[in-house]
């Protein structure tokens, strides 16, 4: 992969990180990135070690995570707000990221990380796949 490629495909990304809200496919990031749309996704996953959908839905968790701890907004309100169409494939993901349901990270208390500077907490609070938290768990004795 050349400087090139990785700079378009930094486009991209950055491109999914300010407009995680929009709808975004894989055919208009490859346009961004001024690739084909199988090239994009294989090279995306090659450099950033998960696929462009991926990349996404973890930006729009993160974002979901930050407007239920304000808790003035519904689950409902929330999905719509970070760019997901169904209430369902949101509160799946949610959970599979979150290990917990939206209902249930919205319900309970999120004070114990008020006083942590913001750039702290996005690192703290990223939502991370079970797989990944199971694989870098220590081994159980």
């Amino acid at each position: 992969m050349t400087l090139e490629d990785l700079v378009r495909l930094r486009r991209a990304r950055d491109l999914m990180d300010r407009e995680y809200a929009e709808p975004l496919d894989v055919a208009a990031l490859a346009r961004v990135a001024l690739m084909s749309p199988g090239h994009f996704s294989r090279s995306f996953r090659a450099a950033f070690g998960e696929t462009p959908y991926s990349y996404l839905m973890t930006r729009r968790i993160e974002r979901a995570k930050a407007l239920l701890r304000r808790g003035d907004l519904s689950v409902t309100e929330v999905c719509l707000a970070v760019g997901c169409t169904s209430l369902g494939s949101f509160s799946s993901r949610f959970t599979e990221l979150v290990g917990e349901s939206p209902s249930s990270y919205r319900a309970r208390r999120h004070d114990q990380g008020a006083a942590i500077p913001a750039c702290v907490a996005k690192i703290l609070t990223r939502p991370v796949r079970n797989r990944e938290a199971q694989s870098a768990a220590p081994p159980v004795a």
